[in-house]
């Protein structure tokens, strides 16, 4: 016992001891295992109703946690994602998703079928010019594409396409083109060999199409003939002949799609003129508007001649009338050449098609039923 204690009283000595001992272990307790200082802990603040943040957090219930997919799964979204972004792209590129050019297409080649039979067409045969007709519509625009891959890009209107953007390649352009037409032709051997026959001629004017653009200063007049094939197909399909009614309507067909391809191609007039290729718009030049409008009269006067020679009744003419007004329509929209307007212009261009065949057949169907002997 030092001196010091000796002058204490036990209680004091053994009070100060403990006193000493509780800061030894208070300072041991404050010091990290490397020997530095700790910081002192730091005490949760008390919230408004005096419990501690801590508390509070303790007493609330925990958000359940969600754990990632495995590796596996998420791969086979990755996988999922790819494909229908790959489907899209190739509905894009057989333009599934504009009706608009089957549509054109097609009214003509059901015209020309009505007038074909007098109003009674098979079903077989109806359907088969129906699907047909897509498919090789289809097939056109992915050949189409593959053609002018080098110039899309550079045309606002096409630089979203999918082998200019790169989402489909030339080569899976050629093999799903190849694989609707050869769909196409497979319909065709369900009808008899004249339209065998005559698809032939007609796959190779809508695979040479493309490439009159480069040296035809009307380019639409080619498209002309190969959007007008299916009208002498039609005929040999119902009665395995084309008479020359057949080739008539197919020249006044010819200037319907002239006129409203001029429409289209005005749309891209400054951008084909940069990039050097050759249309209807640039040849027509400041006459392109009055070329539209005696383009129409001339298919329209040969319509009405058509419905003439075969006797057709006053529906007949009334669908020829509302054609001729939506003729006009088209006219007052693209005489200031805007390229919003043109486009409308093209676009809108089925309801006249339609206006001619619903003429058609509400005629036909009105003499069939007057005189059922005809035939």
């Amino acid at each position: 016992m030092s001196e010091g204690e000796r002058q204490r009283t036990p209680q004091e000595v053994a009070l100060a001891r403990l006193k000493r001992r509780l800061e030894r272990e208070t300072r041991a307790a404050e010091t990290n295992p490397d020997g530095t200082r700790a910081l002192p802990r730091r005490t949760a603040p008390a919230s408004a109703d005096g419990t501690s943040r801590a508390a509070a957090a303790q007493a609330t219930p925990r958000a359940r946690v969600v754990r990632p997919a495995s590796r596996g799964a998420a791969e086979a979204v990755a996988r999922e994602a790819s494909w229908a972004a790959k489907i899209d792209a190739y509905e894009r590129l057989i333009r599934l998703d504009k009706p608009i050019g089957w549509l054109l297409l097609l009214w003509p080649t059901l015209t020309a079928l009505w007038i074909s039979c007098w109003g009674s067409p098979n079903v077989s045969t109806i359907v088969i010019l129906v699907v047909g007709t897509i498919l090789m519509r289809s097939a056109g625009c992915a050949f189409n594409d593959w053609a002018d891959r080098d110039y899309d890009g550079h045309v606002a209107r096409t630089a979203t396409r999918p082998i200019a953007t790169g989402e489909v390649s030339p080569r899976e352009a050629l093999i799903l083109g190849a694989v609707l037409a050869l769909a196409a032709f497979v319909l065709v051997l369900f009808t008899n060999r004249l339209t065998i026959l005559l698809s032939i001629p007609a796959l190779a004017i809508a695979l040479a199409y493309p490439f009159t653009k480069r040296f035809l200063s009307v380019p639409q007049a080619f498209l002309g003939i190969a959007f007008s094939f299916g009208i002498p197909m039609a005929f040999a399909a119902q009665t395995e002949a084309v008479p020359p009614i057949a080739w008539w309507l197919l020249a006044a067909n010819l200037f319907w799609v002239i006129a409203y391809d001029t429409e289209y191609a005005m749309v891209d007039r400054d951008d084909d003129l940069r990039i050097g290729m050759r249309t209807s718009a640039i040849t027509f030049g400041r006459f392109d508007v009055a070329a539209v409008a005696i383009a129409y009269a001339i298919n329209l006067t040969g319509m009405a001649w058509i419905g003439w020679h075969r006797r057709l009744t006053w529906p007949y003419f009334v669908g020829l009338g509302v054609a001729a007004a939506i003729a006009i329509y088209h006219i007052v929209l693209i005489r200031h050449r805007d390229r919003d307007a043109c486009f409308k212009a093209f676009r809108h261009n089925h309801w006249y098609g339609f206006a001619i065949f619903a003429g058609t057949v509400v005629a036909l169907w009105l003499r069939y039923h007057a005189r059922p002997t005809l035939g």
